[in-house]
């Protein structure tokens, strides 16, 4: 399926008007944006196309990349790996667009990059797909070099979890998880440090997104009468299994991954059954671009939430893409490429997201000066396989609302890791 773009035809003739009319003879440029905008996973998506609209618009106003205006070419995924690569195919094929945001979850992103921009050597950049196998992928040489991320990966993420689990009392408990390689995955890195720990897993039920009815999947985790449920899942799904826990007589007690993070979730679930809800998510060092981004997403998204997963994560993977491009020169996908980790460097001249630090970077660059762009989530450096690393965020519901209790560092993070890898 393919969506119009963001921009009405007015606005991005507004966009356009910056740029000399020869310079407009090869533009705009056009960048393909794969995310989840219907499915379980949808609500992430919907929230991630505000953050690349937003992040291009300012780009945009800062005068544009490499002589043109960015634009983008949104399909939705649907949620599903097989609809994905066909909308990635028609992107790389037909549109010959040389990078490509996107997806959200892994089950989306794994099957694009396999199948689709590795192999043509596009650009591929995610804002939240956190699987591990991605990291494998990198390390076999089978990504190409062509795969970033702009968001940890589960194999730290289910690590944290099963610290803050300990440390919240959690030391007991069954898990519900997607039956997909987030899912899979995530509870592997979980089961692994939980148990070094000293926590008592009693037992571990997959689940099929989109199914009628989870009452066999609930009655399984309830057997030995857990304390608390872990529940790895997406907001949709999760909700129906959050809900039929708590009517088999489950305890209201949840241990939650990042994308249950969700108004709608605690709205559907009722707050009064999630007050003793707790849960991880990627960090974020607080910086100039988190302030812009909380105010100038909330003016814009139609009432999205900036603190919407994967929302400010896309901004970032937006904003360091545009760069990118300047940095390149030319809209080539093996120069944006090399221009990734130069627009992110240490050695950089920090600046910062809006049209204000947009605009000194693509100055410093048009000067042949490093940039280092310091977005919402923080200071972002890719390592040799496309990953970050970052703190953990830990958050607990509270009378509907989500509370942050505090942050876990990368070192806290990696002490737990070091310890299951001993065992």
């Amino acid at each position: 399926m393919r969506l119009a773009s963001f921009l009405s035809a007015a606005a991005f003739a507004a966009a356009l008007a910056p740029f000399s009319a020869a310079a407009q003879g090869d533009c705009p440029h056009t960048v393909g944006v794969l995310v989840e905008l219907t499915g379980p996973a949808g609500r992430f998506g919907q929230a991630a196309a505000k953050s690349v609209e937003l992040a291009f618009k300012e780009i945009n106003e800062a005068g544009g990349v490499a002589g043109c205006p960015l634009a983008v070419d949104l399909r939705d995924s649907q949620s599903q790996g097989s609809v994905a690569v066909d909308q990635a195919r028609q992107l790389v094929d037909l549109r010959r667009v040389p990078a490509i945001i996107g997806g959200i979850i892994s089950s989306v992103s794994i099957p694009v990059l396999t199948s689709v921009t590795a192999p043509a050597g596009v650009v591929q950049i995610s804002p939240a797909s956190s699987s591990p196998t991605l990291t494998r992928i990198a390390q076999e040489g089978k990504a190409n070099g062509v795969f970033f991320r702009t968001i940890t990966s589960d194999a730290l993420q289910g690590t944290a979890a099963a610290k803050y689990a300990m440390d919240q009392g959690l030391k007991k408990l069954a898990i519900i998880h997607v039956n997909n390689d987030f899912g899979v995955n995530m509870v592997a890195e979980f089961r692994r440090a939980y148990e070094a720990l000293g926590g008592e897993i009693t037992s571990i039920t997959p689940y099929n997104q989109g199914q009628a009815s989870y009452a066999p999947e609930a009655t399984n985790a309830l057997d030995g009468d857990p304390p608390a449920l872990y529940l790895v899942a997406y907001p949709g799904d999760g909700t129906t299994i959050a809900r039929t826990w708590i009517s088999q007589g489950g305890a209201a007690t949840f241990l939650l991954n990042d994308g249950m993070n969700s108004a709608d979730f605690i709205r559907d679930v009722g707050p009064r059954n999630l007050n003793n809800a707790f849960g991880t998510s990627s960090g974020t060092t607080r910086t100039p671009s988190t302030e812009h981004f909380a105010n100038a997403y909330a003016a814009m998204s139609g009432g999205i939430d900036p603190n919407a997963p994967a929302a400010d994560r896309t901004y970032d993977a937006a904003a360091i893409l545009g760069l990118a491009i300047a940095q390149a020169g030319k809209f080539e996908a093996s120069a944006i490429r090399d221009a990734m980790r130069k627009v992110t460097g240490s050695e950089g001249e920090v600046v910062y997201a809006g049209p204000d630090g947009f605009r000194k970077a693509l100055q410093l660059i048009k000067e042949g000066k490093p940039v280092r762009y310091v977005g919402v989530i923080g200071p972002v450096s890719f390592d040799n396989f496309g990953d970050i690393t970052g703190p953990f965020r830990l958050w607990r519901i509270k009378d509907g609302e989500v509370t942050t209790v505090g942050q876990m560092s990368v070192d806290e993070v990696n002490a737990v890791k070091a310890k299951a890898q001993a065992r």
